[in-house]
């Protein structure tokens, strides 16, 4: 697990068309597939909350989905409006930090 004071990112910026890349305070880049992180959203229209099942089915999902605006969530998150219109999921950075 990546030290807490490496969780914070000091950019956060798309790559092309189907990568989205944020650079960690530690120096450490992640470098993210969006049709991935699309899929690995948590929220609860995606997961359920009591079993933690998936309830997103995969085949609905564009290949081309990309994300169409990023929101800072205080400072432990972003919120990432998707071009498949999916805009309920919250991306804590130490969950990113762990797929990254």
């Amino acid at each position: 697990m990546a030290d807490p004071s490496s969780i914070t990112p000091t950019a956060i910026r798309q790559e092309g068309p189907r990568a989205l890349c944020i650079v960690w305070a530690d120096g450490h880049r992640s470098v993210y597939d969006v049709r991935a992180l699309r899929l690995a959203c948590a929220c609860a229209r995606c997961v359920d909350e009591w079993t933690g099942e998936g309830r997103l089915d995969e085949t609905k999902v564009p290949e081309d989905v990309r994300p169409i605006e990023l929101h800072p969530v205080g400072r432990y998150a972003i919120q990432i409006e998707w071009s498949d219109g999916h805009a309920s999921g919250i991306y804590p950075f130490r969950r990113l930090r762990e797929l990254g």
